[in-house]
């Protein structure tokens, strides 16, 4: 692989910068810069900047919508938006149901959902997790069992799902549902596609550590989903969860954000000081940012090499784990770093409340509020999208064999 860009990607990139500087609204800049709490018009609107730009897509085919970006200027585009403070769009809709539908739906299904999602008119969540179901998905209990009458055949579905992020926003949920519990657990599992709206759904919110509402409970009691939204052959579920897992690991890795974040460590240890000089030059200290720089650069390629994968209409593989563990160690160890260098500043301090513009009697600079909850909340990501142990456990099986 040539590990330099060439320069039509480097001037793919002066395109981005350019875009960036001009359409990206200074409020959600400052909100992403600043650690505060990102609201559902915050993401809708980006989104619908990109929609009109033409890049609401980005990683989408043509044939869908989609910019038809190679890898590299994919990896560009998402390292280039996070530099400049751009949210980070939920992939749920963009970068997780949306490549299963593309993949597995009927024509009708894609025609229907698809242009939505794009657009950023829909919201989705995911309805993966239940209390008795997190690493182990093969043991989802919610139940679908199909029916029929004057109105047409449907499932009826009961069950709870949990962790479910943002799901006090969506407007859709895709779920694993159990629709035969005699075969292998695997082999009884279906992927339905079910309104929010629908009677018999109860959003219920999980407050984290950090203070924030982020995830919920999403229960479904006699919820009547119409069959045409089951995706692809039903019992045949466990094949478009594995498909859309790939996609949401390979995400996770986050390349963008922890260059940011990394860049933002480097600027804040400059000016706190110990003994007298900055932080930065603490020998101990300087040698812990340098091995997360390090980790960082040899996962970019890692990533990059995944990219190029699906480039060639390859899904990720187990390749796609290792982003996953590597990209959320680098991730939660930057906010680690960063809670340490502002020491007791970094005590908590109720993102709504800074959200409101409150500044009460907050002592210590203004960089080093939030830090508490962002390294709080970012304690999640050993967890989902499949916890850093199963991910270990892929691994050894499919790569190392054993």
């Amino acid at each position: 692989m040539n590990l330099h860009f060439t320069p039509a990607d480097q001037q793919f990139r002066q395109e981005i910068q350019t875009f960036l500087a001009s359409a990206l609204p200074a409020d959600i800049r400052d909100k992403v810069q600043n650690g505060l709490i990102l609201e559902r018009d915050d993401y809708v609107r980006w989104q619908k900047i990109l929609f009109a730009q033409g890049w609401g897509g980005a990683s989408w085919p043509q044939k869908f919508g989609g910019t038809g970006w190679t890898a590299v200027q994919k990896y560009i585009f998402e390292e280039e938006c996070a530099a400049a403070g751009a949210p980070r769009l939920p992939p749920f809709g963009i970068k997780m149901v949306a490549p299963v539908l593309m993949e597995f739906a009927s024509p009708e299904q894609q025609q229907r959902f698809l242009p939505k999602i794009l657009s950023g008119d829909e919201w989705w969540c995911q309805g993966y997790s239940e209390p008795g179901s997190g690493s182990d998905l093969a043991s989802v209990s919610t139940t679908a069992v199909r029916l029929r009458d004057a109105d047409g055949e449907y499932f009826l579905v009961n069950g709870q799902k949990t962790w479910t992020t943002l799901a006090h926003y969506a407007d859709w949920i895709f779920c694993l549902v159990r629709t035969d519990s005699e075969v292998k657990p695997q082999r009884g599992i279906s992927f339905l596609l079910i309104d929010m709206t629908s009677p018999g759904v109860t959003v219920r919110p999980i407050i984290t550590m950090d203070g924030a509402h982020e995830v919920n409970e999403v229960w479904l009691e006699n919820v009547r989903v119409p069959a045409s939204n089951l995706v692809g052959v039903e019992n045949q579920g466990w094949t478009y969860a594995k498909f859309l897992l790939g996609h949401e690991r390979t995400n996770i890795a986050g390349i963008g954000i922890a260059k940011r974040e990394l860049a933002r460590l480097k600027r804040i240890a400059a000016q706190e000081l110990k003994r007298g000089q900055p932080l930065l030059k603490d020998r101990l200290f300087a040698a812990r940012v340098a091995q997360i720089e390090i980790d960082l650069m040899a996962l970019e390629i890692t990533n990059l090499r995944v990219l190029a994968a699906e480039e060639q209409r390859r899904a990720p593989g187990p390749e796609a784990s290792i982003l996953k563990i590597k990209g959320t160690e680098i991730q939660q160890a930057i906010t680690e770093l960063l809670t340490q260098v502002v020491g007791a500043y970094a005590l908590p301090l109720r993102r709504d409340a800074m959200n409101a513009g409150y500044e009460g009697d907050a002592v210590g600079p203004a960089y080093a509020r939030g830090l508490s909850a962002n390294y709080l909340n970012m304690r999640k990501l050993s967890i989902y999208g499949g916890s850093n142990e199963i991910q270990k456990n892929i691994i050894a099986q499919m790569i190392i064999g054993l």
